[in-house]
């Protein structure tokens, strides 16, 4: 009963949401191309958050969670998490960056729970959907993680497809958690402090530490299945 009630909420939402595109299809549309403008670079994702004064924080935190469902905008959480770290320093930047994450996990993951996958493809693309389900099926329990830690892996198709299947919330929301503390860290203390070519050395760097890790991880399961 309460989860057919959920379902028909989320429906309800999901048509107000695609009535208010309807109604306000210019107004959606020059702020999708603000957005996009104003995300080419750190610098100008940086100067985009903080003309906002004190309410930063909670465009940060709706930037964040924006891009997470909305897959088809091109809006790099890259940008936001070197932005809070900027912008509100590396404690406050990365909780503000983690838990938005967080929050957008959660939304992709029950959209897709309570939607279905015919609607999942719709907002993402068939031959994504694919590929990402079976990646999550070959690596089974560590996937999850495993996703997180490649920062070259989309977020949000990882929360829809995860959606899809029969994994339990709570474990997707840990692995979520977990798997992308380390990348949050990193980024967050970048803040504006190095030029964006060391950033970009960093985020290699990230990267071979992450398939180090899942190198580990899969040894690990190799060894407990012998």
């Amino acid at each position: 009963m309460f989860k057919s009630n959920l379902r028909l909420i989320l429906i309800l939402l999901v048509c107000i949401g695609i009535a208010c595109l309807i109604l306000f299809f210019r107004e959606v549309s020059l702020f999708i191309i603000e957005l996009i403008t104003a995300f080419k670079s750190i610098d100008s994702a940086r100067d985009y958050i903080s003309q906002y004064g004190i309410f930063a924080p909670l465009i940060s935190a709706f930037l964040m969670i924006f891009q997470s469902i909305i897959a088809i905008v091109p809006l790099p959480a890259f940008f936001i998490t070197v932005a809070n770290g900027a912008l509100f320093g590396f404690g406050w930047g990365m909780l503000l960056s983690w838990t938005s994450a967080m929050l957008g996990a959660g939304v992709c993951f029950y959209i897709a729970r309570f939607l279905g996958a015919k609607h999942v493809a719709r907002i993402l693309s068939q031959p994504i959907v694919d590929k990402t389900d079976d990646f999550l099926q070959k690596y089974g329990s560590h996937a999850i993680l495993i996703a997180r830690l490649l920062p070259y892996i989309p977020f949000d198709v990882v929360s829809y497809v995860a959606g899809l299947t029969r994994i339990r919330f709570i474990s997707f929301w840990i692995a979520t958690g977990i798997g992308q503390l380390p990348a949050t860290a990193v980024y967050t203390f970048l803040g504006d402090k190095i030029s964006i070519h060391i950033q970009l050395f960093l985020f290699g760097f990230g990267i071979a530490i992450s398939i180090s890790i899942i190198l580990w991880l899969l040894k690990r399961r190799r060894t407990l299945n012998v």
